[in-house]
Protein backbone atom coordinates (compact mmCIF):
# COMPACT_ATOMS: atom_id res chain seq x y z
CA UNK A 1 0.00 0.00 0.00
CA UNK A 2 1.38 3.34 -0.98
CA UNK A 3 1.25 6.36 1.28
CA UNK A 4 -2.02 7.92 -0.64
CA UNK A 5 -3.21 4.68 -0.20
CA UNK A 6 -3.27 4.70 3.48
CA UNK A 7 -4.44 8.38 3.26
CA UNK A 8 -7.18 6.86 2.05
CA UNK A 9 -7.28 4.02 4.03
CA UNK A 10 -7.75 6.63 7.42
CA UNK A 11 -10.26 9.17 5.04
CA UNK A 12 -12.55 6.17 4.27
CA UNK A 13 -12.40 3.92 7.36
CA UNK A 14 -11.58 5.91 10.98
CA UNK A 15 -15.36 7.44 11.41
CA UNK A 16 -16.73 3.97 11.01
CA UNK A 17 -14.13 2.31 13.35
CA UNK A 18 -14.16 5.08 16.28
CA UNK A 19 -17.59 4.80 16.10
CA UNK A 20 -17.68 1.11 16.56
CA UNK A 21 -15.24 1.19 19.03
CA UNK A 22 -17.26 3.67 21.12
CA UNK A 23 -20.18 1.92 20.78
CA UNK A 24 -18.43 -0.96 22.38
CA UNK A 25 -16.46 1.00 25.14
CA UNK A 26 -18.08 4.16 25.91
CA UNK A 27 -15.37 6.39 26.37
CA UNK A 28 -14.63 9.03 23.94
CA UNK A 29 -10.41 9.04 24.46
CA UNK A 30 -10.19 5.32 25.33
CA UNK A 31 -11.67 5.37 21.59
CA UNK A 32 -9.52 7.50 20.21
CA UNK A 33 -6.86 6.06 21.73
CA UNK A 34 -7.60 2.36 19.91
CA UNK A 35 -8.60 3.92 16.46
CA UNK A 36 -5.07 5.80 16.89
CA UNK A 37 -3.11 2.48 18.00
CA UNK A 38 -5.43 0.60 14.73
CA UNK A 39 -3.92 3.54 12.48
CA UNK A 40 -0.61 3.05 13.87
CA UNK A 41 0.09 -0.64 13.20
CA UNK A 42 -1.54 -0.50 9.87
CA UNK A 43 1.22 1.95 9.11
CA UNK A 44 3.71 -0.16 10.17
CA UNK A 45 2.44 -3.34 8.15
CA UNK A 46 1.87 -0.61 5.37
CA UNK A 47 4.13 -2.68 3.15
CA UNK A 48 2.48 -6.09 3.55
CA UNK A 49 -0.97 -4.97 3.74
CA UNK A 50 -3.45 -4.58 0.29
CA UNK A 51 -4.87 -1.54 0.18
CA UNK A 52 -7.67 -3.62 -1.16
CA UNK A 53 -8.13 -5.62 2.33
CA UNK A 54 -7.14 -2.88 4.67
CA UNK A 55 -11.21 -2.39 5.95
CA UNK A 56 -10.79 -5.84 7.24
CA UNK A 57 -7.42 -5.47 8.46
CA UNK A 58 -8.75 -2.53 10.18
CA UNK A 59 -11.25 -3.33 11.96
CA UNK A 60 -9.83 -6.35 12.69
CA UNK A 61 -6.93 -4.60 14.64
CA UNK A 62 -9.09 -2.51 16.02
CA UNK A 63 -11.50 -5.38 17.81
CA UNK A 64 -8.12 -6.86 18.98
CA UNK A 65 -6.40 -3.90 20.48
CA UNK A 66 -10.24 -3.08 22.05
CA UNK A 67 -9.95 -6.35 23.54
CA UNK A 68 -6.62 -5.84 24.55
CA UNK A 69 -7.80 -2.64 26.30
CA UNK A 70 -10.89 -3.88 27.81
CA UNK A 71 -8.78 -6.94 29.64
CA UNK A 72 -6.11 -4.55 30.61
CA UNK A 73 -8.58 -2.41 32.55
CA UNK A 74 -10.06 -5.60 33.67
CA UNK A 75 -13.61 -4.57 32.64
CA UNK A 76 -15.24 -7.52 31.04
CA UNK A 77 -17.99 -8.42 32.41
CA UNK A 78 -20.35 -12.03 31.65
CA UNK A 79 -23.76 -12.10 31.12
CA UNK A 80 -24.01 -14.64 33.96
CA UNK A 81 -23.56 -11.72 36.71
CA UNK A 82 -26.36 -9.24 34.98
CA UNK A 83 -29.72 -10.00 36.87
CA UNK A 84 -33.06 -9.69 33.90
CA UNK A 85 -34.80 -7.39 36.40
CA UNK A 86 -32.00 -5.04 36.68
CA UNK A 87 -32.52 -5.10 32.72
CA UNK A 88 -35.52 -4.95 31.11
CA UNK A 89 -37.62 -2.27 29.36
CA UNK A 90 -40.97 -1.55 31.02
CA UNK A 91 -41.66 2.07 30.25
CA UNK A 92 -43.30 3.49 27.43
CA UNK A 93 -41.26 5.55 25.14
CA UNK A 94 -41.13 6.95 21.76
CA UNK A 95 -37.33 6.99 21.36
CA UNK A 96 -36.62 3.54 19.76
CA UNK A 97 -33.28 4.75 19.36
CA UNK A 98 -32.44 5.65 22.66
CA UNK A 99 -33.83 2.28 23.45
CA UNK A 100 -32.17 -0.06 21.22
CA UNK A 101 -28.59 1.87 22.39
CA UNK A 102 -29.01 1.52 26.27
CA UNK A 103 -30.18 -2.19 24.78
CA UNK A 104 -27.47 -2.98 23.48
CA UNK A 105 -24.80 -1.35 25.80
CA UNK A 106 -25.81 -4.15 28.36
CA UNK A 107 -24.67 -6.92 26.13
CA UNK A 108 -21.79 -8.60 26.83
CA UNK A 109 -18.71 -7.26 24.82
CA UNK A 110 -18.32 -10.21 22.29
CA UNK A 111 -21.95 -10.28 21.56
CA UNK A 112 -21.81 -6.76 21.23
CA UNK A 113 -19.17 -6.62 18.97
CA UNK A 114 -20.89 -8.97 16.97
CA UNK A 115 -24.08 -7.69 16.64
CA UNK A 116 -23.11 -4.26 15.50
CA UNK A 117 -20.42 -5.75 12.66
CA UNK A 118 -23.40 -7.54 11.49
CA UNK A 119 -26.46 -4.82 11.57
CA UNK A 120 -24.33 -1.68 11.61
CA UNK A 121 -21.52 -2.39 9.91
CA UNK A 122 -23.16 -4.88 7.89
CA UNK A 123 -20.38 -7.64 7.83
CA UNK A 124 -21.19 -10.98 6.94
CA UNK A 125 -20.72 -14.34 8.93
CA UNK A 126 -17.62 -14.71 7.33
CA UNK A 127 -16.21 -11.92 7.79
CA UNK A 128 -17.24 -10.99 11.03
CA UNK A 129 -15.62 -14.37 11.75
CA UNK A 130 -12.27 -13.11 10.09
CA UNK A 131 -12.34 -9.94 12.38
CA UNK A 132 -12.86 -10.93 15.53
CA UNK A 133 -11.14 -14.56 15.17
CA UNK A 134 -14.30 -16.78 16.08
CA UNK A 135 -15.38 -19.31 14.18
CA UNK A 136 -18.49 -18.56 12.29
CA UNK A 137 -20.69 -21.21 14.25
CA UNK A 138 -19.84 -19.07 17.48
CA UNK A 139 -21.04 -15.80 15.69
CA UNK A 140 -24.23 -17.00 14.62
CA UNK A 141 -24.72 -17.85 18.17
CA UNK A 142 -23.49 -14.89 19.58
CA UNK A 143 -25.84 -12.93 17.08
CA UNK A 144 -28.74 -15.31 17.78
CA UNK A 145 -27.88 -14.45 21.40
CA UNK A 146 -27.81 -11.08 21.40
CA UNK A 147 -30.80 -10.93 19.02
CA UNK A 148 -32.93 -13.07 21.90
CA UNK A 149 -31.44 -10.73 24.76
CA UNK A 150 -32.72 -7.17 22.83
CA UNK A 151 -36.34 -8.53 22.06
CA UNK A 152 -36.28 -9.53 25.59
CA UNK A 153 -35.49 -5.99 26.86
CA UNK A 154 -37.21 -3.78 24.40
CA UNK A 155 -40.42 -5.91 25.24
CA UNK A 156 -43.35 -5.85 22.32
CA UNK A 157 -43.09 -2.71 20.34
CA UNK A 158 -46.46 -1.37 21.77
CA UNK A 159 -44.44 -0.73 24.57
CA UNK A 160 -41.98 1.67 22.61
CA UNK A 161 -44.04 3.11 20.22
Amino acid sequence: MTTKEYNKAVDMHSDAVYHFILKNIKDTEVAQDVVQDTFVKLWVKVDTVAFEKCKSYIFTTAYHTMIDHIRKNKRLVTFDDVTELNHSHEKTYSDVGEILNAAVSKLPTNQRTVIMLRDYEGYSYEEISEITGLNESQVKVYIYRARVFLKSYIGSIEKIL
